[in-house]
């Protein structure tokens, strides 16, 4: 299965370029479409091919320690179903960019603006995981515990 899984990620992924990270997010997202692709593909590539993948794809990542790359997603009602959907995007990017840091080679000078942009999104997803209402709060801790578990990044000691 994970054989099929890799080659079918690759064949689908590999080719594609300049995801418009910048459409996002819609209004009402909890995923970022670009993000989870690319968090995929540091899954089934070495670090130095996911390096030069992601220079393709993501191809305005800064090199610098900003997170003004990628804005946090604003909620201006917590009760609304669907605005509140920013609140889990803002946590699964922080995941995410985590992710993709953590895929490439160790001297790649995108990981500061990855893990800026990351804890951007992480301070802003994990304050609203709150019981403020139930629009967010029935559902944004699921999210939560794989941002703080790091569930699925490997850590190196």
């Amino acid at each position: 299965m994970e054989e099929l899984l890799v080659s079918r990620t690759r064949a689908l992924y590999a080719a594609d370029r300049d995801c418009p990270i910048g459409y996002e997010p819609s209004g009402q997202d909890f995923l970022s479409p670009c993000l989870a692709e690319a968090d995929l593909m540091r899954r089934v590539l070495a670090p130095a091919p996911f390096a030069t993948w992601l220079a393709g794809f993501l191809p305005r990542i800064p090199r610098s320690a900003s997170s003004d790359w990628l804005a946090v997603g604003v909620v201006t009602d917590r009760a609304d179903g669907k605005l509140v959907h920013l609140d889990g995007l803002n946590l699964s990017r922080a995941f995410m960019l985590e992710g993709i840091a953590s895929g490439l080679p160790k001297d790649d000078p995108r990981i500061p603006a990855l893990r800026a942009a990351a804890a951007r999104h992480r301070s802003a997803g994990l304050a609203a995981v709150t019981e403020e209402s139930y629009a967010g709060g029935h559902w944004l801790g699921t999210f939560a515990t794989y941002l703080v578990t790091a569930r699925g990044i490997a850590r190196t000691p």
